[in-house]
């Protein structure tokens, strides 16, 4: 792999890893006003903790490189189903916006997972990463 291509590679996976950190990051500060607005759409507020372990644990396991499969589809599952919950209103050009970056989130994580993390990674490209 050129150098190139791993640091491509590298950035790709930090640009997605970058939303899910600060998402799970501002889950801890913002916890109150999370758990309300999870409930507001039927979501028990107990489910926060597992929403804040998937979202900060896996974007930080995908910016280093580190069980990069798993934490990308994982991932890409909240993805979808958390677009379909809180942003299911599609006569709503932003919930629509928001849907659909979702979904391109979504694709990004599978190619992630389907090709691995690149060179620069704490657990190179074995399939296992």
């Amino acid at each position: 792999m050129s150098s190139g291509h791993a640091f491509v590679s590298f950035a790709g996976r930090a640009l997605l890893a970058l939303i899910f950190i600060l998402a799970g990051w501002q889950k801890i500060t913002g916890h109150e006003m999370t758990v309300s607005y999870m409930q507001a759409y039927g979501v028990p507020g107990a489910l926060l903790p597992l929403v804040i372990l998937v979202e900060l644990g896996g974007g930080l396991a995908i910016l280093l490189g580190i069980f990069t499969r798993i934490a990308a589809l994982a991932l890409a599952g909240f993805c979808l189903v958390s677009g379909a919950i809180f942003h299911g209103d599609f006569a709503d050009n932003v919930q629509l916006a928001l849907f659909l970056k979702n979904l391109a989130m979504a694709g990004g994580l599978l190619l992630l997972f389907a090709n691995g993390p690149g060179a620069w990674a704490l657990r190179g490209t074995s399939p296992e990463t």
